[in-house]
């Protein structure tokens, strides 16, 4: 900047003032700035004016994985909802571990990220003890616990499983199988599979797999194969019931005449398929840019947000029918 100044004839403060746009500069005097911050290619360092203002205007998100639809959905919304505010977006991926979570969140809080967002409500003691630690201000997404210690932004689990439960109830079937992810490390998972364990007749079946397309599509055949008399297929997720239907027309099985089957989330490509996949629409767009307006608002005047729930829905498509 005192290079700057010195080619311009101007002050530093002058410099300052018309890179940050903090006080009125007449018309002249910007364009000689201007006109030599081009002359000398200079670019105002970012850790400076950290260091100077002690903002880094930079906020995490954790997130499980990147490989599904889901995740870019959300982030997709929450970034643009923070860019309005003037906040970047540093994201990472912990694989579901809360050892890797607690790993990621200390290296995002050492590079000087003025907030975090996390999946769920369940962490690690590492975890807690950092974000205690520094006071981060820390916001839970994908679930809503009014009564937990971080502010939730997101939707009702139990409401969503028994929403897809009840669809299929209402369409006489009793012999249900449920497919689901992981529950160790996923307690949005584990919430579903809980509320469902309580309301499905008992002829119903639970079965774990991994979050993998592949996995699901193997599942739904050997369901078929082992003759199960299973007529309807709730899959907690809908990478895993788009998988099912993968696998199940595979093997000629048609949906829903022989087998109806439901997802959960609402994926783009569930309205692509043929049939297309009845499943629960979660609040994505909504549940980003609650996040990042809830998430400003508490770094900037301290409003810590209350825990908000968002709607979800069911969309009723080709998928599911009588048994």
């Amino acid at each position: 900047m005192r290079d700057v100044a010195r080619h311009a004839g101007v002050s530093v403060a002058t410099v300052s003032r018309v890179l940050n746009g903090t006080s009125p500069v007449s018309v002249e005097t910007r364009q000689k700035v201007e006109a030599s911050v081009d002359a000398l290619q200079f670019v105002p360092s970012p850790s400076a004016r950290a260091i100077n203002s002690g903002r880094t205007y930079m906020v995490g998100a954790l997130v499980p994985t990147l490989d599904h639809a889901i995740f870019a959905r959300y982030l997709h919304a929450l970034e643009e909802g923070l860019s309005e505010r003037g906040l970047s977006l540093l994201v990472a991926t912990t694989g579901g571990d809360p050892e890797i979570e607690a790993k990621r969140a200390e290296d995002m809080m050492n590079v000087g990220i003025e907030g975090l967002i996390v999946s769920g409500i369940t962490h690690s003691q590492a975890f807690e003890q950092a974000v205690r630690r520094r006071s981060l201000p820390v916001i839970a997404t994908s679930y809503f616990a009014p009564d937990h210690d971080l502010p939730t932004i997101g939707y009702d689990n139990t409401a969503i499983a028994l929403m897809a439960l009840d669809h299929l109830l209402d369409f006489g079937h009793r012999k249900i199988a449920i497919l689901h992810g992981p529950l160790e490390t996923n307690d949005r998972t584990l919430a579903r599979v809980n509320a469902l364990k309580e309301k499905v007749p008992e002829e119903a079946i639970f079965i774990e797999r991994d979050l993998l397309y592949e996995d699901a599509a193997d599942c739904a055949q050997e369901i078929i194969q082992k003759d199960l008399g299973v007529t309807a297929l709730l899959c907690v997720s809908d990478v895993l019931a788009l998988g099912a239907l993968f696998g199940l027309q595979s093997i000629g099985v048609k949906v829903p005449t022989d087998m109806s089957l439901i997802g959960m989330e609402d994926l783009p490509a569930s309205r692509t398929t043929s049939p297309a996949l009845t499943s629960v629409r979660l609040p994505l767009d909504d549940m980003g840019r609650s996040t990042a307006e809830a998430l400003h608002n508490w770094i900037e005047i301290g409003d810590r947000p209350r825990a908000l729930n968002l709607p979800s829905q069911l969309i009723i498509r080709d998928s599911t029918g009588n048994v």
